[in-house]
């Protein structure tokens, strides 16, 4: 197929918007398609596009860690995290159109996602501590408080979704709500990225910080709450 075949084909075959913010909804996915697209032309395999999304990721990552805080800091770091996002959705969408989707390709996903889940904090601590005036070491802690809501979220929805029965999980998805879609913003990773764009003011940066951990916590007791109840009735 050319690209825009594949493209064309790519927009048949996409997953349900329930539960989608309208980031992932609007912008996210439509750009993976771009990219699963060109992969496919490319040649290259979803485990490629994987591969692809960590080493965006990755640098995105090292550089808020190793680099001084700054305004050409703030842009590069955005551009690595978002293209690494959307070639994370890029991978699953080009493995549906290869029809190549696999248990070892989805593992590999998963671990690339719990690694930037966990590591992306990790590098917001060590900036903190090497490069930003701090008024108090408390600020030290909310890297660490964000990073386990985090890796909650992640580890709890993906075993919410494992664990849920068979003849749960293959009931027809009610129609995605609009309301939920925009009030799933605040936890959607792509606005997360938005936030180091502010790294080149240090107090903007910290308010944008602190304010989407809260959120993410407040998310946090929600979804508990809602998988526990959901596997709950389940069981």
């Amino acid at each position: 197929m050319t690209f825009g075949a594949a493209l064309s084909e790519l927009r048949k075959a996409q997953k349900t918007a329930k539960g989608v913010s309208l980031y992932s909804r609007y912008v996210n996915r439509p750009l993976g398609r771009v990219f699963a697209a060109g992969a496919y032309v490319l040649g290259l395999r979803p485990n490629h596009v994987t591969l692809l999304s960590a080493a965006f990721t990755g640098g995105g990552i090292a550089a808020i860690a190793l680099v001084r805080p700054g305004w050409p800091l703030a842009v590069a770091v955005y551009a690595l995290l978002v293209t690494g996002f959307a070639l994370d959705s890029a991978d699953g969408q080009l493995a549906r159109l290869r029809r190549e989707s696999s248990a070892a390709g989805e593992w590999l996903d998963h671990v690339v996602d719990c690694a930037k889940v966990t590591a992306v904090h990790a590098a917001v601590l060590v900036s903190f501590y090497r490069f930003f005036d701090l008024s108090s070491d408390g600020w030290l802690l909310l890297p660490l408080g964000f990073q386990l809501t985090a890796v909650l979220i992640f580890c709890g929805g993906l075993l919410a979704d494992k664990l849920k029965p068979k003849s749960a999980a293959s009931v027809p998805p009610a129609p995605p709500s609009p309301l939920r879609a925009v009030a799933l913003l605040p936890v959607d990773y792509g606005v997360f990225c938005v936030v180091f764009l502010l790294l080149g003011s240090e107090s903007a940066f910290l308010a944008g910080y602190a304010a989407l951990a809260a959120a993410a916590a407040l998310f946090l007791v929600a979804f508990m709450a809602k998988w526990f109840r959901e596997l709950s009735a389940a069981s």
